[in-house]
């Protein structure tokens, strides 16, 4: 078997920068649990194209890949730089893991009683914030793979998080 490890997927539909949108579209206020735990946003597209070259590679049988993308943020970075691009300014309020974790399981339970949305936090997503989420020094990357030429979190994301920005789309003209 060929493993693929890659760090938090990003692109249309995905359930992370979108779900984070949604929540600061609605919300004045966003939690900020693990403002210091580190992703390495990676696009789905980029993704794709190396579980192809994997797939079509004798030497990568029995490897394991861990693929991340060409930026590093934190957790407090992705919340604004998501807030920005959306032109929703939102207060961003730590929340320890002590209280986190309790919350998480708490809403996780909770939200069971819609089947219609998935939970906005649950604690198995509490536990992964406590720790970083990159590609580590002695991995297999994309560039075992011959694959390069990354899509960048800023290339993509404001193409499909422009409809939770207010009045949709189109961005908004301001007063002078």
């Amino acid at each position: 078997a060929t493993i693929i490890r890659p760090s938090i997927m990003f692109g249309s539909e995905d359930g992370f920068f979108t779900r984070l949108a949604e929540l600061a579209r609605i919300s004045p206020f966003l939690p900020l649990i693990g403002g210091r735990t580190r992703f390495q946003p990676v696009y789905v597209g980029d993704v794709a194209k190396a579980i192809v070259v994997a797939l079509s590679r004798e030497d990568s049988k029995g490897a394991t890949y861990e693929l991340g993308g060409p930026r590093t943020y934190s957790m407090k970075e992705l919340l604004l730089y998501i807030t920005k691009v959306i032109d929703r300014p939102r207060i961003l309020v730590p929340i320890p893991f002590l209280f986190a974790g309790p919350l998480g399981y708490t809403i996780g339970l909770l939200s069971r009683l819609n089947p219609f949305s998935g939970p906005p936090l649950t604690g198995d997503q509490v536990t992964m914030l406590r720790k970083d989420n990159v590609v580590s020094n002695k991995a297999k990357t994309f560039e075992d793979l011959g694959v390069s030429n990354l899509e960048t979190v800023e290339a993509i994301a404001p193409t499909y998080l422009a409809r939770y920005r207010p009045g949709g789309r189109a961005p908004q003209l301001r007063k002078a």
